[in-house]
């Protein structure tokens, strides 16, 4: 497009954008990656083909965007490219090789729930602007019990106009719950997971051109914003699009909140690749080993059942998602970092409306990896925290020593209902740490994790005293040398127990022949319960003999009283004539250095 097209254009579509709102596709090409992070921010980019980049955006986008000067090809919409075929009925949608209008997906949804009560129940996560139902179904063996299981929930097309996913969530569902009662696989991974399957995350996308059709479908929401790029992001923070969270986007992060939900996939289309986090950072995640290892399996079993020219790209298909391109605002962080789950996108398809013929195909290329990937929830480290005194679960942090970090969130939590973990994590020997506020923290070691089932380690963690619980945290004294007298020491002390600390007093006292105590009581101000802090009003003070050699350890102990009846001792240390070599002078006099 010249330059005049282009300018004539953005008058357009400002003049336009003062009416109503669209969506616009697009290409344009780029000189070099970096080119990317501030493309990214400005517009929803969709694939990026060598230094060709595919994109949508809305008016507003647009407008901006073209200021940026690249040469822009505005493309057909991908749902428009032919004429898509809608099942005439419910009972039409029997052969898998048509859609459904939006009345047979919301019957379809119902009906699961009518035929197979004890195992599936529906609900609504939403409501849309354009008054569309969110629906997800549960699948369980006792689906209206909380229990000691994993919860896994797969979605797709929060991208309206990527619609295979679609179409094969609904078979997902239909097959464990046909086959459950025949099939001792189904079976064992229903009476064994928490299963919530979303296959239309964005319908008033996927009907945009009327409640009968998937033709016209978009990629954005009723107002025309990419809701994968609408969730608080953890490099980006708060609306790192620069707009309101979408309805659809507060009602998804509400449902997730109302659930534990251990491993995540959010189905997409327009490129074919497994797709695991960061999205958001260059920097690889905590669990980069264990995504790259099922991202692995997923694909090579793609790969038994598929053409070779399906799932063959980038990493012979899976990918980092930053190596990809950078994404801020996706679904797939949020769920990972805010919400400790672990979630991976997945493209299932180069095309994103599939001629319906080719439905069928792709079932087949990604049945097992579906059943595979659920799989997942039941390997690593899993068990029940308890409360030791009540038996009650517990809603716990579980962190696994030397691997979890707090920059990445990585640390999984408890079911607040069930007290239930699921630790995912490749074969190895680890120690966990599980914390909890109001209780005494407890490490467990040498867990061994196999191939297979997880290794199930179940903890009870025992209630922090009710009564203060005092440590030793430091004392203010730079230095001390024998004949020192009248030395000035603060001492802060913790409290780790379950009570404030009330009207504290310390006495110092030592036995310690070098050393004579000239104050030894000191008060404290309240000490705040689980692990407040808080130093002495006033200095103990003490003098050393000039007989008292260096390098000496002296040992203290401090008792301490509170309210209450309170009483403990603290024992803690101080090195008396510590030895420093002064190396501003550079007389080098105190230790036996060797010169060269």
């Amino acid at each position: 497009m010249n330059k005049f097209y282009l300018l004539l254009f953005s008058a357009i579509l400002m003049l336009a954008s003062s009416v109503f709102s669209e969506e616009y596709y697009f290409k344009f090409k780029i000189s070099e990656k970096k080119e990317l992070d501030a493309v990214t921010k400005l517009i929803s980019i969709d694939n990026v083909i060598d230094n060709t980049v595919y994109a949508y955006a809305n008016d507003k986008e647009l407008d901006r965007f073209i200021s940026y000067g690249y040469e822009l090809e505005f493309l057909p919409k991908p749902s428009e490219l032919f004429e898509a075929p809608m099942a005439k009925s419910v009972a039409g949608l029997a052969d898998w090789d048509t859609y459904p209008t939006y009345q047979q997906y919301d019957s379809m949804m119902n009906q699961f729930a009518a035929d197979y009560p004890l195992l599936c129940q529906l609900v609504v996560i939403g409501t849309t602007p354009d008054g569309h139902e969110l629906l997800a179904v549960k699948i369980s063996d006792n689906v209206t019990m909380e229990e000691d299981e994993p919860e896994v929930f797969l979605t797709s097309s929060i991208h309206g106009d990527e619609t295979t996913g679609f179409v094969l969530m609904l078979r997902l569902i239909d097959h464990l719950l046909s086959n459950y009662a025949t099939d001792h696989s189904v079976r064992d991974l229903v009476d064994e997971v928490e299963l919530w399957i979303n296959p239309a995350a964005n319908p008033d996308g996927t009907y945009a051109g009327g409640d009968n059709t998937v033709n016209g479908a978009t990629r954005g929401n009723a107002n025309f914003i990419d809701m994968n790029r609408n969730f608080p992001d953890p490099q980006d923070g708060p609306h790192p699009d620069g707009n309101a969270y979408q309805q659809e986007v507060l009602d998804m992060m509400d449902f997730a909140d109302l659930h534990s939900f251990n491993l995540a996939m959010n189905i997409h289309g327009g490129a074919e690749v497994f797709n695991y986090p960061w999205d958001t950072w260059s920097r690889l995640c905590a669990d980069n080993s264990w995504w790259v290892s099922i991202g692995r399996d997923f694909a090579d079993t793609v790969h038994t059942y598929a053409p070779s020219s399906y799932l063959d790209g980038f990493n012979n298909g899976i990918t980092n998602g930053y190596d990809w391109y950078e994404v801020a605002g996706g679904r797939q962080d949020y769920m990972n970092y805010y919400k400790k789950c672990r979630e991976v996108t997945y493209e299932i398809s180069n095309t994103k409306l599939l001629p319906g013929s080719q439905l069928p195909a792709h079932w087949d290329y990604n049945k097992k990896s579906f059943i595979m990937y659920i799989e997942n929830s039941l390997e690593g480290i899993r068990g029940i925290v308890t409360d030791s005194t009540t038996g009650l679960p517990v809603f716990a942090m579980i962190e696994v020593v030397g691997y979890d970090i707090d920059i990445d969130s990585s640390q999984v939590v408890t079911d607040p209902d069930v007290g239930d973990y699921h630790r995912m994590i490749l074969p190895g020997t680890y120690t966990i740490e599980v914390t909890a506020p109001g209780y005494v923290t407890k490490t467990v070691s040498g867990i061994s994790v196999s191939t297979g089932p997880a290794t199930v380690v179940d903890v009870e963690l025992a209630p922090v005293s009710a009564d203060p619980v005092f440590g030793f945290v430091s004392h203010d004294l730079s230095s001390a040398d024998p004949g020192d007298s009248n030395i000035p020491m603060h001492i802060t002390l913790s409290n780790d127990g379950g009570g404030n600390a009330v009207n504290t007093i310390g006495t110092l006292v030592t036995s310690d022949p070098y050393i004579t105590i000239n104050q030894d009581t000191s008060t404290y101000p309240t000490i705040g319960a689980l692990g407040g802090t808080a130093e002495s009003y006033t200095a103990y003070n003490f003098s050393i003999s000039p007989s008292c050699p260096a390098q000496y350890t002296a040992t203290f102990e401090l008792q301490i009283t509170a309210d209450g009846g309170y009483f403990d001792t603290l024992q803690f240390d101080i090195t008396i004539g510590l030895m420093v070599e002064d190396f501003e002078s550079g007389d080098f006099m105190v230790y036996p250095w060797v010169m060269s």
